[in-house]
């Protein structure tokens, strides 16, 4: 009998906190696990446990956010999280962000190199471009346009995975008896120049048990989707919809197999946020808490709300601890410019106050989920089954309980389904996503 697909789930570490950056009040949450390390280990076990393929750590070089109210968004460095992480786990992927803009592609190749040895074979690199006007002044650098952005990328790419092709799969020798340490014949320069970059090479590293790490890319439009067909053999994706996440998810498909690759060979993951409690209200409460953090943030959200279904909503104009009027439900209609929308519509018709229709989450970059384990799981059950993505990039409301609640309430459920596997394929990230073996790729 034919096994039947199950979906692959990765963890999004975020700064330590969880999803929402007002997470780090919540009563039981440790104000200081930004600085640390251990929280991330901890996580990253509760994941191992639960049979994640992977953590998974964005990364944008800038801090952009008010850290008066808020918590940073992304760790203090990505990759010595995740080196901590790789002395205390076995089995689960290790997965960071790092700019192609940047960064020299050397520096690239020789970090995610070098942690994928150390980790025996589950280390992945996330490789993204740069637009952020920050980004760009910490590196005394101006905002590239998007031509020259995506032509740095391509290179940085092409010469990191030739950089990590340096040595012969046997070059690495340890004739003790000899004294030959390394075969010299088999670790060669690679002498690759580009507009943007160059490289003389080689690396000072051998390969790992998955040949090389595993490329990831999270980007959009034509440049993105010719990026991860050319190269990535997983996307991280934000799509608000079926609809959309199907279409999205079958474009990388056409783009892999245009490149002449297997198209089962790029896994998408759709981002998803849950709240978790053992009631819908519950879970919803727990967001209606992180909201009250941040009262300042309310009349923003109600006028953007007011947007997604055609209405000037305010503070001052509705009472947002109450249904919507129904001479105002009438007017209303889904923004198109905004894929969120008819959502947020849903709800208001369904007869929820604005500031529960807010605590579901409407205006979060992802789609959330506020309610019971049954109810996650089945959100996570449709999209898959309908082919919307090959699993999920799942992101806490609350990290300190909200990993333990998934792993322990919803990834049983989705195992009961046959949904998720019970155990680890094998012992690299390349084995555990159902991703072919790589290594000397020289040739584009």
């Amino acid at each position: 009998m034919k096994k039947r697909k199950e979906m692959q789930l990765a963890l999004q570490m975020v700064s330590g906190y969880g999803a929402e950056f007002s997470a780090w009040r919540m009563p039981g949450t440790d104000p200081a696990a930004y600085t640390n390390t251990d929280s991330y280990v901890e996580r990253a076990k509760l994941a191992e446990k639960g049979k994640f393929q992977m953590i998974f750590i964005a990364d944008t070089p800038a801090l952009y956010n008010d850290l008066g109210p808020q918590t940073p968004m992304f760790p203090m460095d990505p990759m010595l999280a995740l080196m901590a992480v790789a002395r205390e786990t076995k089995h689960i992927g290790l997965v960071a962000t790092l700019s192609t803009t940047f960064n020299y592609p050397y520096n690239i190749a020789r970090q995610f190199k070098a942690l994928d040895v150390i980790s025996h074979g589950r280390v992945g690199w996330n490789a993204v471009t740069s637009s952020h006007p920050l980004a760009a002044a910490n590196f005394g650098a101006r905002v590239a346009n998007r031509k020259e952005r995506y032509g740095k990328a391509h290179e940085s790419i092409q010469i990191v995975q030739a950089l990590w092709g340096s040595w012969e799969p046997d070059a690495w020798t340890l004739d003790v008896d000899g004294g030959k340490f390394a075969d010299m014949d088999k670790i060669q320069p690679i002498n690759l120049e580009g507009q943007y970059y160059a490289s003389r090479g080689p690396l000072p590293i051998p390969p790992s048990e998955q040949g090389q790490p595993v490329i990831f890319q999270a980007g959009g439009g034509e440049e993105g989707l010719e990026l991860a067909g050319r190269y990535a053999s997983g996307v991280y994706a934000n799509p608000y919809d079926i609809e959309s996440a199907r279409e999205h998810r079958q474009a990388l498909r056409q783009s892999a197999a245009r490149f002449g690759r297997n198209p089962d060979d790029i896994k998408m993951y759709a981002g998803f946020m849950f709240s978790i409690g053992s009631t819908e209200e519950e879970g919803l409460e727990r967001r209606r808490q992180l909201m009250s953090f941040n009262p300042e943030e309310i009349p923003g959200r109600v006028s953007y709300l007011g947007s997604m279904v055609g209405l000037p909503l305010s503070v001052n104009s509705v009472d947002i601890d109450q249904p919507l009027a129904a001479d105002m439900l009438k007017k209303a209609y889904a923004n198109p410019m905004d894929p969120r929308s008819p959502r947020a519509l849903e709800l208001l018709k369904k007869g929820l106050s604005i500031r529960d229709v807010l605590a579901h989450g409407v205006i979060n970059y992802h789609p959330v989920v506020a309610g019971t384990p049954v109810q996650v799981a089945d959100f996570l059950e449709e999209w898959f089954l309908a082919g919307a993505c090959d699993g999920f990039s799942v992101v806490p409301d609350i990290a300190y309980d909200g990993v333990a609640d998934f792993v322990n309430l919803v990834v049983p459920i989705l195992q009961e389904r046959g949904l998720f596997h019970r155990e680890y394929e094998g012992k690299t990230l390349r084995e555990n996503m159902g991703v072919p073996y790589q290594y000397r790729r020289l040739k584009y």
